[in-house]
């Protein structure tokens, strides 16, 4: 079957030509985008859908949730807001609950989150593991994730369990942990963090996994200036998460692992992803991320949820968008960009047909998974015009109308 989209008003396609087209029609075949272009030149379809003079994007790529977990954590969010510091520790409290909650319901919690989140547009994500933090728990949790999410990360490294030696937890991570978890995941994450891994143990971390095959993501820099970029920069991360404190030198080595790639051809050396997390930012807050200053650097930004019970209990990526507009200094369509085309690039989904069995996400353009997303909206601008209002009006995720 083909369907055909049509009288599009704004097509915003995120393609390496960053194209925006007015009076725009797009041609679904199967999983895959077959056509794009003007409304009046496009080809007959089996079916046919009229936008109605609304804006089409591509899906949200959400590149950093946490959807794997059991048990509530308002009465930390409410100390905090009342001016607790944030710390790592919370995640002892969710790691009790998700350990004591069976498989059937653990699914089920997920399958719902991520519900939730094809709702307003995501169509592509990546969630981790991190709040089973034994062998056992980890291994079921990253199994789970692999039947309810598009991309698993292994985050055994997330927090060092109460009683246990942290050079004693490192090692079970780089060993029986990560043996048990491999079949499921294609990232291992570290959170490289006071209150976490130290800089050495994130090494270690990191080491094991890329030994094991798996590439690489890092949680650096959220909550003072750290090793966590450096580490994501010298190890060719995929991403690093966060990035809330930044030194000059930190920023230039982003910048620097990006001198000659081409975003049009794909090629030219690739470096690390700089992902930011605003609506984290602002529950524990810290300082927002210095989007503006990255991307006038040079690097390449993705936004993202950080969907988890702890900082960040949102899967909205308006939400993340509009913040990025209102109050991180980018523009429309840098925030909407950051949001697709960014996340689709850390990880590393952003071109080609196919890739482990994938199509390309992030983007609107022929032979790329057809990911859309209408809004209630002439324009894509509506979403900071209009913050907080319920703009998804459909979503197509590979081919499939999911609202």
């Amino acid at each position: 079957m083909s369907t055909l989209i049509t009288n599009i008003a704004e097509l915003m396609t995120q393609d390496p030509e960053h194209r925006v087209l007015k009076d725009a029609a797009v041609v679904i075949e199967g999983e895959r985008i077959s056509w794009i272009g003007q409304a009046s030149g496009a080809p007959a379809a089996d079916d046919a859908v009229d936008a109605g003079r609304r804006a089409v994007l591509p899906g949200w790529v959400d590149s950093h949730t946490h959807l794997i977990f059991a048990g509530d954590r308002t009465a930390e969010f409410e100390a905090r807001m009342a001016g607790e510091d944030y710390s790592a520790g919370g995640i002892a409290v969710t790691t009790e609950a998700t350990r004591t909650t069976g498989d059937y319901d653990l699914t089920r919690l997920a399958q719902g989150r991520v519900a939730e989140a094809v709702s307003q547009g995501t169509t592509y994500l990546e969630t981790k593991t991190g709040y089973g933090l034994d062998v056992e728990q980890e291994a079921r949790s990253a199994r789970i994730a692999s039947t309810v999410a598009d991309e698993v990360t292994y985050l055994g490294a997330h927090l060092v369990p109460a009683g246990m030696d942290a050079e004693e937890y490192a090692k079970l991570v780089c060993g029986p942990m990560l043996d048990a978890v491999r079949p499921y995941a294609r990232w291992a994450d570290v959170f490289c963090e006071r209150g976490a891994f130290s800089e050495e143990q994130s090494r270690s971390v990191l080491q094991a996994c890329r030994d094991a095959g798996l590439g690489l993501r890092v949680h650096g820099n959220q909550l003072g200036h750290g090793a966590g970029v450096r580490l994501a920069v010298e190890f060719g991360a995929a991403s690093v998460d966060h990035v809330n404190y930044l030194s000059e030198q930190d920023i230039a080595g982003l910048a620097a692992g990006w001198t000659g790639w081409d975003a049009a051809a794909g090629t030219g050396r690739r470096g690390t992803v700089a992902t930011c997390l605003p609506a984290c930012d602002l529950s524990t807050r810290q300082p927002l991320a210095p989007g503006r200053q990255l991307l006038d650097a040079g690097v390449p930004l993705a936004l993202a949820s950080n969907c988890n019970p702890g900082t960040s209990y949102t899967s909205s990526m308006a939400f993340c968008v509009t913040t990025a507009v209102l109050q991180m200094g980018l523009s429309v369509h840098e925030a909407v960009r950051a949001a697709t085309y960014g996340g689709a690039l850390a990880l590393q989904r952003e071109s080609g047909n196919d890739v482990d069995g994938e199509r390309a996400v992030g983007s609107i353009a022929v032979g790329h998974r057809a990911d859309l997303h209408v809004l209630n909206a002439p324009s894509a601008t509506h979403l900071a015009y209009r913050p907080g209002m319920p703009l998804t009006h459909a979503v197509w995720r590979a081919g499939v109308r999911a609202r």
